[in-house]
């Protein structure tokens, strides 16, 4: 069905930026919320940001004023800028990509920000 492929993830000094990409493949429908949740050891999974097929953006506080997500529907691809990263914004970050009849998970990619 639908497959996400991310990339981007890395080492970072803190202030500094990074930007990960997810591309989804497959007909994904007209209508989808694609997005980025992150996982640190030991914690719950949490939401980060995500956009709607119209452009509309949903972010976590604690990110809100430093990410920027953005997607382009004709790639069906969906980016997320980090700026001004903190060292509590390492995490595992799974890119996602839903509708209310389904949803499909990305394999993850480690973001691990230095002080």
């Amino acid at each position: 069905q639908v497959r996400l492929e991310e990339s981007g993830g890395g080492l970072v000094q803190a202030g500094g930026s990074l930007t990960l990409s997810c591309s989804a493949s497959g007909s994904i429908g007209g209508s989808t919320i694609m997005g980025w949740w992150r996982q640190a050891p030991g914690k719950q999974r949490a939401l980060v940001a995500t956009v709607s097929s119209s452009g509309k953006t949903n972010y976590a506080d604690s990110v809100r004023g430093r990410f920027t997500i953005s997607r382009d529907n004709a790639k069906n691809t969906v980016w997320l800028q980090m700026n001004l990263l903190k060292p509590e914004d390492t995490a595992v970050y799974y890119c996602y990509e839903g509708s209310p009849v389904r949803s499909s998970w990305g394999q993850g990619t480690q973001v691990t920000v230095s002080s």
